[in-house]
């Protein structure tokens, strides 16, 4: 056995040692555990006042996308900072490795991190906004340091890298507000009396209990070229809140066909 090699090895061995604290590593668990419990408590709180305050509902929903975001980063980093002894040679040391870790085994990870605080920093879009990604549309119910998690009308998560966002094309349809327009797209046959169907839309859309009359709305007409002579009856309004969105379709879809039928509207390809 090489003396030289031994006492190489055992001041390297002490100085591992002096570095990883045994009771910071117990510390740090402890400091993880506790910021875990306390971002579930957080966002339980802020969930309970956005139902109860409903038209602060998206602020209370976006402060707490930022208070876990950050609570996680600093959790981590005094859980770290708990754990190891920092001197000058393990800084540098920790330096290397991280460097090394992102730029291979985590890049992934890391542009997923980087790109969720360009996310936060730029408001392309905001916890509680209603988009559209890729082949996905619904309610953006998280922001995290990996991923964004949109609950599609459906009622299914899609959890979506972070990085996705920067590379392609994402709509906000609502940007922050809790009002929202919606189209609704209704079609009859050419030969039918214009103005009464324009007139039972707009009576539909003004009676309907999801509207939101603070905002402008309307009706537009367009003809629409296919197999049947169509005319396309499009109602614009928004919403008092974007999660009453499937309701306000559903319910004045069903009037506004209603309506037709008495006042024998007819559809595209029925008899007039």
């Amino acid at each position: 056995m090489n003396p030289d090699v031994d006492d190489v090895d055992v001041p390297d061995g002490a100085r591992l040692i002096e570095t990883i604290q045994v009771g910071g590593v117990i510390t740090g668990v402890v400091i993880l555990s506790v910021t875990w419990f306390a971002v579930r408590l957080i966002t339980a709180a802020l969930e309970r006042s956005g139902t109860r305050f409903a038209h602060r509902r998206l602020l209370l929903n976006q402060i707490a996308t930022l208070l876990r975001f950050f609570l996680y980063i600093g959790g981590i980093a005094i859980a770290v900072g708990a754990s190891i002894n920092l001197s000058r040679e393990v800084i540098l040391a920790l330096t290397g490795t991280v460097a090394v870790t992102i730029g291979f085994a985590l890049k992934d990870l890391a542009a997923s991190v980087l790109a969720g605080v360009t996310l936060i920093v730029d408001r392309s879009f905001q916890v509680g906004d209603r988009v559209k990604f890729d082949a996905f549309y619904g309610e953006v119910t998280s922001m995290g340091l990996r991923s964004v998690r949109i609950i599609t009308l459906d009622n299914h998560v899609v959890t979506i890298p972070n990085n996705k966002f920067l590379t392609e094309a994402v709509a906000s349809a609502n940007h922050g507000r809790l009002d929202m327009l919606i189209p609704v797209e209704f079609f009859i046959s050419s030969a039918q009396d214009i103005a009464i169907a324009r007139r039972i839309v707009e009576e539909c859309i003004t009676s309907n209990r999801y509207v939101f009359l603070g905002k402008p709305w309307c009706v537009v007409t367009s003809q629409v070229m296919s197999d049947v002579a169509t005319v396309r009856l499009v109602a614009k309004a928004y919403v008092l809140d974007v999660k009453y969105e499937a309701q306000y379709a559903t319910t004045l879809t069903e009037r506004v066909l209603a309506a037709f039928r008495e006042k024998h509207i007819a559809l595209p390809g029925e008899p007039g």
